[in-house]
């Protein structure tokens, strides 16, 4: 399964948009690697191109919090932070245990579902906050 970028998914802040749309793109390639059976590398290189980069997307995400002193932080920063140690516990089980189909389901419901499920329900308040402080 793969996600698309719709409306729902739109925060109104370009940046974290744009931020959430290349985390979008990589999960998909991940879930597409993952599915034809790629081989370990091409997922563990996706994999960790999604922590990457999910630790700059969160840190500017957290910076612009801080800035426009969103009232939710501390809650909004253990969910980035409980995010970040799953992604770190499925890297750590893909470099065990290889590609496995328990796996795969793994990174469509602990990662993708988790992600889209967040900008939906918080980033689009951080931005909504984001845009009333400016």
């Amino acid at each position: 399964m793969t996600y698309t970028w719709n409306k729902d998914l739109e925060t109104g802040n370009a940046m974290i948009d744009q931020q959430h749309k290349q985390l979008i793109a990589c999960i998909n390639d991940l879930l597409d690697a993952c599915s034809q059976g790629k081989g370990r590398d091409k997922i563990l290189e996706t994999m960790e191109f999604v922590q990457n980069y999910t630790i700059k997307h969160f840190a500017d995400e957290e910076a612009l919090q801080k800035r426009t002193g969103y009232p939710d932080f501390p809650n909004h920063k253990k969910y980035h932070e409980t995010f970040k140690k799953t992604v770190k516990d499925i890297i750590a089980e893909l470099k065990t245990t290889g590609p496995t189909v328990a796996l795969v389901a793994k990174v469509n419901t602990s990662i993708a579902s988790w992600f889209i499920n967040h900008i939906k329900r918080e980033d689009t308040k951080v931005a909504k906050h984001v845009g009333q402080a400016s």
